[in-house]
């Protein structure tokens, strides 16, 4: 690959399907307008992804600075958490590592067989951390279904229904996404229990929409069923992309599956010119 010195360098990476640009900044700051952001997004003129995720440096660590496709922004994107923590790991030969976010500091390790796990941290269930527009019991929404309110750096709504396959996710999503009680709007979730600690998930993004897995959003509905005494607190998750198995443990919500780098490449100065 030919290389432009006003060319911006970038890593293509997914976690069971949901799809991200890599920015790393660390050595050169990269310039990123909402409407270059939004450029990126774009599958038929960029490169598309469900998030962009921009590597900086804090002290003596990453840290972590995440996009939506809209030009949002995400204080915590789990499976991207994992798919950066795996190559900072190859990279480094370490196998255990901090990163910093706007969610804390998470801590991600090498669980073996090419699985990532990374601590997302513990739960937020207050009706003001997660946050919600008013004081409510989190466990029940007065919503039409019950559903549940998790905060996991970003705001959650896990709805349990009797067969998630059966909900049109894309009418179902954005209702939901910006209901007033969601002053931030909200990532929603469809889950229906498989068996014993299984779940099967799918999942709308706020300023994404459907996407194929969600890192954040399955440790919300994890922690949703285990609060409802649906399942304990170690669940399988089947999401359209793949299988996460997230944990619940004292010290946070420790998420672990599967990653992959797909190619690097370069957006060019000519692009960039174009999208500023």
């Amino acid at each position: 690959m030919t290389q432009d010195a006003r060319a911006l360098p970038f890593m293509k990476m997914h976690g069971l399907g949901n799809d991200f640009v890599v920015i790393d900044s660390r050595q050169r700051e990269a310039a990123l307008t909402p409407a270059r952001i939004a450029a990126i997004a774009d599958r038929h003129r960029g490169v598309g992804f469900d998030q962009l995720a921009v590597i900086t440096q804090n002290a003596n660590q990453p840290h972590l600075t995440f996009y939506n496709s809209d030009g949002s922004t995400s204080a915590a994107c789990g499976n991207a958490t994992r798919c950066i923590a795996r190559h900072l790991m190859d990279q480094t030969g370490e196998t255990r590592l901090s990163l910093t976010t706007d969610r804390g500091t998470l801590e991600a390790v090498d669980a073996g067989n090419g699985l990532t796990s990374v601590n997302m941290g513990p739960p937020q269930l207050d009706w003001a951390e997660i946050p919600l527009a008013e004081e409510m019991d989190t466990l029940e929404l007065p919503i039409e279904g019950g559903p549940t309110a998790t905060g996991m750096g970003n705001p959650h709504c896990t709805f349990f229904v009797e067969d998630a396959e059966a909900i049109p996710l894309e009418q179902f999503g954005p209702r939901y996404e910006h209901h007033p009680l969601y002053p931030q709007r909200t990532n929603v979730q469809v889950a229906s229990l498989l068996g014993e600690n299984h779940l099967r998930m799918r999942v709308w993004e706020r300023g994404v929409g459907v996407t194929l897995a969600s890192g954040s959003s399955s440790c919300a509905t994890a922690v949703a069923a285990a609060r409802r005494g649906l399942t304990g607190r170690s669940v399988r998750i089947d999401l359209d992309g793949g299988t996460l198995q997230v944990d619940w443990r004292e010290d946070g919500v420790w998420m672990t599956g599967g990653t992959a780098h797909v190619f690097d490449g370069q957006f060019t100065a000519d692009w960039l010119d174009a999208n500023p």
